[in-house]
């Protein structure tokens, strides 16, 4: 049987290493954050053969005078390539320089057959409701897991374990976090996207360790102390939680992979963060949670021993 409650202070210390890392990296590095937050101008183009990338990203940044990006997408329904340039810029891009751009680059590219494909300005004012509305989505569903932990393992202190999972939360969201700051993904729908699908995923686990240590408690009751209690729960709800990950990060990895050869960069952006965030939520609902619940449990009962003894 594995000892996960003995070995605690190596679990505290690679997450404590974690936050500390994504902290450092966000402040000197900074989030990416997409158009759609920052606002500006999205222009695509479609193309045929091949294109120098490089090239065109210095010929768009040269006409407008700005810093811009570039992405490759493929369409689908038609097979055509497409660039996506994004332009971020709080007053977006004037109609005369829309004009100007396109004229140069389809002068420039005309072996490439360029066509302008949409022209579009993003207020980054819409990007931020959508944030702010989700930020409150997750607050609100971190409330709502602690009160149905509470009430559902009364019998285990459950308001505790329900704080300690949320804690585990916040731990897999800076896990997430830290994939965008380090591999430079942009910040946009997709991140708080995967947030929320991390926020179901990895509470599901720990219902289920939760679960099985209220089921050992009503087997054993009180003969078996708090930490052994929690290393049996612990070591019979192990395989279930490797498998189920396991099983579902194959197939995320299938998906990323299908979609690195398609060049779909926005689902990658999706995927590789959620395969990360999965990992992270198994972790912690394992490694962290038991083991702060175990450790608030032994809080309390020291601070009960010196009334009991009065």
């Amino acid at each position: 049987m594995i000892d996960f409650v003995g070995k605690r202070k190596i679990f505290f210390t690679i997450s404590i290493a974690l936050v500390a890392v994504t902290l450092i990296g966000s402040l000197f590095l900074g989030l990416n954050l997409d158009i759609q937050y920052k606002g500006g101008t999205m222009l695509t183009y479609s193309y045929s053969g091949d294109i120098n990338k490089d090239e065109f990203l210095s010929m768009v940044q040269q006409i407008v005078g700005g810093q811009a990006s570039i992405q490759e997408t493929s369409d689908l329904t038609t097979g055509n390539s497409n660039l996506v340039v994004s332009l971020a810029s709080n007053s977006g891009l004037t109609a005369d320089k829309q004009l100007e751009l396109s004229d140069k680059l389809s002068e420039t590219f005309s072996a490439n057959d360029l066509h302008t494909e949409s022209i579009s300005n993003v207020s980054a004012s819409v990007g931020k409701e959508f944030f702010l509305k989700s930020l409150v989505a997750v607050v609100f569903a971190a409330v709502v897991m602690v009160v149905y932990i509470g009430f559902r393992f009364k019998r285990i202190s459950g308001w505790s374990a329900g704080v300690m999972a949320v804690i585990a939360l916040v731990h897999d969201i800076i896990a997430v976090i830290a994939v965008f700051v380090f591999f430079r993904l942009s910040v946009d729908a997709n991140f708080m996207a995967v947030v929320l699908t991390i926020l179901g995923y990895s509470i599901n686990d720990t219902i289920v360790i939760y679960d099985r240590i209220r089921e050992n408690r009503r087997i054993y009751g009180v003969k078996l102390p708090i930490a052994e209690l929690v290393n049996k729960s612990m070591n019979q709800s192990l395989k279930r939680a490797f498998v189920t990950t396991i099983t579902t990060v194959m197939a995320l990895v299938v998906i990323a992979v299908v979609t690195l050869i398609f060049n779909v960069t926005s689902i990658v952006t999706f995927v590789f963060p959620l395969i990360v965030g999965l990992i992270s939520g198994t972790y912690s609902s394992i490694c962290l949670v038991p083991c702060m619940w175990v450790m608030w449990q032994e809080y309390c009962a020291g601070k009960k021993q010196p009334d009991s003894k009065k």
